[in-house]
């Protein structure tokens, strides 16, 4: 890798606020709000509006769609049993 050209690779708060969920990653973002993180230390932020803890379908509140009515909606356009 060449150097100069890369982004700064480093330790950053991910914070989900509708599920109250904070994680620690690495990553290139950048972000002028801070958080004092559980080992004391000064980390930068980056609020997300969905994570693992609040999107429907990893937390089970997915929404079934109607798949008999999509089924027969075929079978009456296309004409197959």
């Amino acid at each position: 890798m060449k150097n100069g050209i890369h982004p700064a690779y480093r330790p950053v708060v991910f914070r989900d606020k509708a599920a109250g969920l904070s994680f620690l990653t690495r990553s290139t973002l950048t972000s002028a709000s801070t958080v004092v993180w559980e080992d004391g230390t000064v980390r930068p932020v980056v609020d997300v509006e969905t994570s693992s803890a609040s999107h429907p379908v990893w937390t089970g509140r997915a929404r079934v769609l109607d798949q008999a009515g999509r089924i027969e909606q075929y079978r009456r356009r296309y004409g197959r049993d």
